[in-house]
């Protein structure tokens, strides 16, 4: 039987700041100690053991909240200098991990659409919307999305010998994921992943598909994962990295 982690929601107070943070139950993590974790984009998520009381792992998230204040801050700070897109000409838009440059044409006659064209994406509308810009912008991410992801999660699913053949896969715009796995084996993927450079697109998709053989973050998870990209906490420290400027709407 498969034994699926729960989550709740709980809250402590640190000086006058209010620390909301999640707690992964894993009914298979074997390590009892529990681990914490400040996400780029400001979560606090708590892994414990499905067997820890609950005041017990409360106590310890306590116990580190001006480690956990800290890193907040530091999350803060970098998503202060992240502005909403106004898109107009000039700003920076991302795909594969090369940088390029919004040009927005304006033409009556013409209809809506995106392409890429040398160092620029050119969006084409009848009239300057930034709605209807960032609407064509979604469709061309989308698009590529399910011609790129597609090709990508074969290639790395080929030498994993628990994948006997290609999973359901959907595409969802989310704000704060790149991809999830449904305890049904449904692997949910953001078409925003396709800004990302390859070996981040692999890490993903790589993650997700241990989830088949893994529905948890179990050690078991993570040494599958570590057999089968060494280097995945680089990996994937580059792409936290990149996550603020990659959601930003």
């Amino acid at each position: 039987m498969l034994l699926l982690e729960r989550t709740s929601q709980h809250q402590l107070v640190y000086g006058n700041e209010v620390i909301v943070f999640s707690v992964r139950r894993q009914p298979t993590r074997t390590v009892q100690r529990v681990a914490i974790h400040v996400e780029p984009d400001g979560r606090v998520l708590v892994d414990a053991p499905d067997t820890a009381p609950l005041v017990d792992v409360l106590e310890a998230v306590k116990k580190r909240s001006r480690w956990i204040s800290h890193h907040l801050e530091a999350a803060k700070a970098r998503l202060a200098h992240v502005l909403p897109r106004e898109y107009v000409s000039g700003e920076s838009l991302h795909y594969l991990g090369r940088r390029y440059r919004l040009r927005v044409v304006v033409n009556p006659d013409a209809k809506v659409e995106a392409r890429m064209r040398g160092a620029f994406i050119t969006v084409t509308v009848p009239e300057h919307d930034s709605e209807a810009i960032r609407a064509a912008l979604d469709h061309w991410y989308r698009q590529r999305a399910r011609e790129l992801l597609a090709a990508r999660i074969a290639a790395v699913a080929a030498p994993l010998r628990w994948v006997k053949h290609s999973p359901p896969t959907r595409l969802q715009f989310m704000t704060v994921q790149w991809g999830s796995c449904s305890p049904s084996g449904c692997i949910t993927l953001n078409p925003l992943l396709v800004k990302a450079p390859r070996e981040c697109i692999d890490y993903v998709l790589l993650h997700e598909l241990c989830h088949l053989l893994h529905h948890n973050h179990s050690p078991k998870f993570y040494s599958v994962l570590d057999r089968h990209m060494p280097n995945w906490r680089v990996v994937k420290e580059k792409l936290d990295n990149m996550a603020e400027e990659m959601f930003r709407a």
